[in-house]
């Protein structure tokens, strides 16, 4: 490989440690949702919107500033994404109410987004030979997975000492560390895309895929009537519309369209998207489980849930191996249907004595989740010319925020609806705070505080009941979405593909 860049891999370690908070972010956050919503008093409403705020906006905001990096260059853009982050970790640190700790979430989100699109387009860019950047994505997916993996042990660990807050404190010191590497190992001459940065049809998409979102947030969550969740939605779609006109008319697209006729690419964005949605509502719906109702400590629902990270941390260098042997369809499909019979198999498994098995079990879906998620990235990656990686390294940076926010507001919503019918609330308790403890177990045991003990205690317990059988349903329904993606999976993958052979596979 006589055009190999001989500073690729010092590149990759560079731009993994950029990765690392952002991953980190995503899932010490699940750990700390029971005390954060005492502490704020934060109803369930806002707990949804103070989780996914983050994903969400940043779906929106992962394209523009993708394009944005390529017309003033990954280094500059990345660098400036670092800052951001951390700044924001000690906005939301510090906030003392749920609308304060939106807020500051949504420029978590900003920074994370100036972050993302840099990731992957520059390990595209940068590794031309294909079973090369198969490693290499392993190795990006494996940092990623790792982040996720210590994210709650390090959350449970810091509220075992300090306050909530400290869960975004952390990544602190984490961009000190990362600011300086990225700064001396990324090249500071790189080639640029020439022309204007079309800030107008990056609002137009920004606020297209946010009123998209909210318009199915409303409707699924019912928190608007209706007719207005209809409109915004209907609004988002215009939106969406307009943008798409604009690609196809102009001469030089924020966003190229003909992306999406590579089969593969389609399959890997809807494999991205479907399953890290799962993996993030089954995080925390086990999360809430652990402590709500096993009354387990913070650092102990860390401990409790590392089989499913650490696993998960060793499924991408898997994934690649796998991948470059038996072809990227085989191992997306079978990592899936892998993946929908260890959730079957947890939705009913006793989690107050687990023994050996639900560890083992949850190891295997964490691994074949990861194994599953990298090939995504593989099938990806190679189904463009190093060229266009910027740009699918942006839809697939979509797929996985917008994944990840839609995947916990159905969870959410889901769990709401379960909960809310099968809590039986004490028989002397009034109907207004009967009304709120059914919304969420959260809000139980926030109207459990405000009862006497005796009132309290048989609250508690009729929602320990309720929540239990919650998650074993919503487990089960998950189960049952990830074995219908390895169907649609292996259909839409069409043949065995070759990786990075994308002009063979279409």
């Amino acid at each position: 490989m006589p055009n190999a860049n001989p500073r690729r891999w010092l590149i990759l370690i560079a731009v993994m440690l950029a990765f690392l908070p952002i991953v980190i972010d995503m899932t010490i956050l699940h750990i700390a949702v029971p005390s954060l919503t005492q502490a704020l008093a934060a109803s369930s409403t806002e707990v949804l919107w103070i989780i996914d705020i983050y994903p969400l906006l940043m779906a929106g905001l992962l394209v523009p500033m993708g394009t944005l990096a390529d017309r003033v260059g990954n280094r500059r853009i990345l660098l400036c994404g670092l800052a951001v982050f951390g700044v924001a970790s000690m906005l939301a640190a510090f906030a003392t109410s749920a609308p304060w700790l939106i807020a500051a979430r949504m420029v978590l989100a900003l920074g994370g987004a100036m972050i993302m699109p840099c990731v992957l387009g520059i390990i595209r860019r940068t590794f031309d030979d294909e079973r090369e950047r198969a490693l290499a994505l392993g190795m990006w997916g494996t940092v990623g997975a790792a982040g996720a993996a210590v994210g709650p042990l390090i959350g449970g660990a810091l509220l075992e000492h300090f306050w909530w807050g400290s869960v975004f404190l952390i990544n602190v010191p984490l961009m000190a560390l990362v600011l300086p590497v990225a700064w001396l190992l990324l090249s500071r001459t790189e080639a640029t895309t020439p022309g204007h940065w079309a800030i107008g049809q990056a609002l137009t998409l920004i606020a297209g895929i946010i009123a998209l979102v909210y318009g199915l947030k409303a409707g699924m969550a019912g928190t608007q009537p209706l007719p207005l969740a209809l409109g915004v939605l209907g609004a988002g779609l215009v939106l969406l519309a307009v943008f798409a006109r604009q690609q196809l008319r102009t001469a030089t697209p924020m966003l190229d369209l003909s992306l999406f006729s590579h089969p593969v690419l389609v399959a890997g964005l809807v494999m991205a998207l479907m399953t890290i949605g799962a993996l993030a509502g089954v995080e925390l719906t086990l999360a809430m489980e652990l402590q709500y109702v096993l009354d387990k400590t913070p650092l102990q629902a860390g401990v409790f849930m590392i089989p499913i990270m650490a696993a998960a941390a060793v499924g991408g260098p898997v994934a690649g191996y796998l991948s470059n042997r038996f072809g990227v369809r085989a191992v997306s499909s079978l990592s899936l249907a892998i993946s929908a019979a260890a959730l079957g198999y947890l939705a009913f498994a006793d989690f107050d004595a687990p023994g050996l098995a639900v560890p083992a079990v949850l190891a295997v879906l964490g691994l074949a989740l990861s194994i599953g998620l990298t090939a995504s990235s593989i099938a990806i990656m190679s189904a463009v010319e190093a060229s266009k990686g910027g740009a699918a390294g942006s839809l697939e940076a979509t797929a996985y925020e917008l994944g990840t926010g839609l995947g916990i507001t159905f969870f959410g919503v889901f769990m709401s609806r379960v909960y809310g019918h099968r809590l039986i609330t004490p028989a002397d308790l009034p109907p207004p705070l009967a009304q709120r403890a059914a919304q969420s177990i959260g809000d139980s045991y926030v109207v459990a505080g405000e009862l006497t003990q005796g009132q309290g205690r048989a609250l508690i317990d009729a929602g320990k009941a309720a929540f239990s059988t919650t998650h074993s349903v919503l487990l089960s329904t998950c189960a049952v979405m990830l074995g219908l993606l390895a169907l649609v999976i292996f259909v839409l993958m069409g043949r065995q593909v070759p990786v990075g052979n994308s002009a063979r596979s279409d």
